[in-house]
């Protein structure tokens, strides 16, 4: 409750006033509808592609989907709270010591840390829905998400009322479908320094891990950001400073994730193997649970609302059993004891309902 009342007021009181404290001045500028219209623009050519790309989260974490509230927190917070309160801060440093200053140094340590809140709320306040690395990169990846589409707002509307040094096209082409993934990817190193803290015995470590995701996050912010602003001092295409830097970024990021999805599913197996001895678990519902598209095919079946459920109630048992085992080994306490007996309850439960139907 203490998590929700400090997003609430994070999100709509502080992130809300600040964004409308940037939607006064149009209002008495020269050409005030031309302003609102291009930022009508901005916003229809910017949400909806990130409709297209919260796909690709989503297909990453097939074991053990984050439920969509926590999902919509993620996204609502990096459009709303991290905009919100970055977007000031940004333009008193660019306007004191300078753009190159304000983008290649403020932005990225200012950016990174009010996305960072959000991974450290879901990590603290919600920590049920906050299992490891996987679950860092997803809730990083949809914050990030919110904040970059309501930045391409911005960079969309600048460009196309003229006060840009590039048209509307290079903009759309360069920010939503060339580089859409920046943001998503700076915030991820983050994501995965919670994750590794969540996952961690060690106290020195669950303390050190987040930092050292921050500063990894920043220093890549920094290092694109840096590129942008050289080219430009340079006058030599940005494409030709960033598209390699960018391929650089992505394949050693993908690489990342895929063996940490991978790992995933090995761990939910490992843990579950028990359950089917026991009775927990049929063979069958065991094999659908260790699958990767094990979720797709049990809601694409008969009964796919209960079948979908219970093979994300036996992940979410598998899980937190390898919480309670490495909190023994290092001698902590855990809320996921407390989860174990429930879970099989609740499996047994949908067993249950779905022999009877």
């Amino acid at each position: 409750m203490v998590g929700l009342v400090l997003y609430v007021l994070g999100t709509v009181l502080g992130g809300l006033l600040l964004h409308a404290v940037f939607l006064i001045p149009p209002l008495f500028g020269r050409d005030p509808i031309g302003a609102y219209t291009a930022m009508a623009y901005g916003a229809a050519l910017a949400f909806p592609a990130v409709l297209v790309y919260m796909t690709v989260p989503r297909l990453l974490d097939r074991y053990d989907p984050e439920p969509a509230w926590a999902l919509a927190i993620a996204f609502t917070w990096g459009a709303l709270g991290a905009c919100g309160f970055s977007a000031p801060i940004n333009s008193v440093v660019s306007a004191v010591a300078g753009e190159a200053i304000g983008a290649a140094v403020c932005a990225p340590i200012v950016e990174e840390f009010f996305k960072a809140l959000i991974l450290f709320g879901m990590f603290y306040f919600w920590r049920r829905e906050f299992d490891g690395v996987i679950d860092g990169i997803i809730y990083a990846t949809f914050a990030a998400l919110g904040f970059a589409a309501v930045e391409n707002v911005v960079y969309y509307a600048r460009a196309g009322t003229g006060s840009a040094s590039v048209d509307l096209t290079s903009v759309f082409i360069l920010r939503g479908v060339v580089t859409p993934w920046a943001h998503p990817l700076f915030t991820s190193m983050t994501g995965i320094g919670f994750g590794l803290s969540r996952e961690s015995t060690s106290p020195w470590a669950r303390w050190l891990y987040p930092l050292l995701g921050y500063g990894a996050a920043v220093l890549l912010h920094a290092i694109w950001n840096g590129a942008a602003v050289l080219s430009t001092a340079m006058e030599v295409p940005l494409v030709l400073f960033l598209l390699p830097l960018w391929l650089l970024f992505v394949v050693g990021f993908l690489v990342m994730v895929l063996a940490l999805a991978l790992r995933r599913g090995r761990i939910i197996r490992e843990y579950l193997q028990d359950e089917v001895l026991i009775g927990t678990l049929s063979r069958e519902e065991f094999a659908l649970v260790g699958s990767a598209f094990g979720q797709f095919r049990a809601r694409s079946g008969p009964q796919g609302k209960l079948r979908g459920e219970l093979i994300a109630t036996a992940a979410r048992l598998a899980l937190s059993k390898w919480h309670a085992t490495r909190a023994m080994k290092g001698q902590m306490r855990t809320i996921s004891f407390d989860f174990i007996v429930p879970l099989r309850e609740r499996i047994a439960q949908l067993r249950a309902e779905l022999a009877r139907r």
